[in-house]
């Protein structure tokens, strides 16, 4: 127990830092979360600081989910022995690291949508159905360019991947994992609700359009996620 709440710990902690935050500090002295959508995630950081920044971020997001997994979950499961035991593990030092993200505590609990760190924790665990997510994401995003779109049709895919590949083979995807998807799924659509607002009433900012914009004039319209 004390190895499974050490590692939920860590989880939390590496996957609450503020990425974008510290980018936008150290290129140009801000808070990214006071421009654009004041959202402290890569897209926006891409349309305020601009789209090196904003890849910049999202590696290191993505990089936060697997360090989760592939590192403290595994230490934390060493003492363990069934296998199961250890996905498990994985499972939630994943979700530990997305809610450390979206809720970080360094910055007053307000972080990011969840997406890039989910993709860093489902990448390492599920590579398949992450592939699948990823290519649905692309041509959602080349046909309408919203990012969150594609964000959103990615976090509905992702679970129903994992669903039809839970039934097909459960000896090889674990519930724990299924249930997990879906939670985060849901999380991330939630997070999208201003952006699903904005689709629909047509003032959605779309992708490629001033990024890199002074942040002064980024703070006058909204971006995407």
């Amino acid at each position: 127990m004390f190895w499974f709440v050490l590692a939920l710990a860590a989880s939390y902690l590496i996957g609450g830092i503020p990425t974008a935050l510290i980018v936008g500090k150290l290129l140009r002295g801000i808070d990214v979360r006071e421009y654009g959508s004041k959202n402290a995630g890569a897209t926006n950081a891409w349309r305020v600081l601009g789209p090196k920044p904003g890849i910049t971020v999202l590696a290191i997001d993505a990089a936060k989910g697997v360090v989760a997994v592939l590192l403290f979950a595994e230490v934390a499961a060493i003492p363990l022995h069934p296998v199961a035991e250890s996905q498990t593990m994985a499972i939630f030092c994943g979700l530990a690291a997305i809610v450390g993200h979206v809720w970080t505590p360094y910055a007053g609990f307000r972080g990011g949508k969840g997406v890039g760190t989910a993709a860093g924790v489902f990448g390492a665990i599920a590579p398949i159905p992450v592939l699948a997510a990823l290519i649905v994401f692309i041509v959602v995003v080349a046909s309408t360019r919203y990012i969150s779109a594609g964000s959103i049709c990615a976090a509905i895919v992702l679970p129903a991947v994992l669903i039809a590949q839970y039934r097909m083979t459960p000896d090889e995807t674990s519930l724990v994992t299924v249930v997990a998807a879906c939670a985060v799924g849901l999380l991330v659509i939630v997070r999208h609700r201003t952006n699903i607002r904005r689709i629909i009433a047509g003032t959605e900012n779309r992708f490629g359009r001033t990024a890199g914009a002074d942040p002064v004039d980024a703070n006058v319209s909204e971006s995407r996620s």
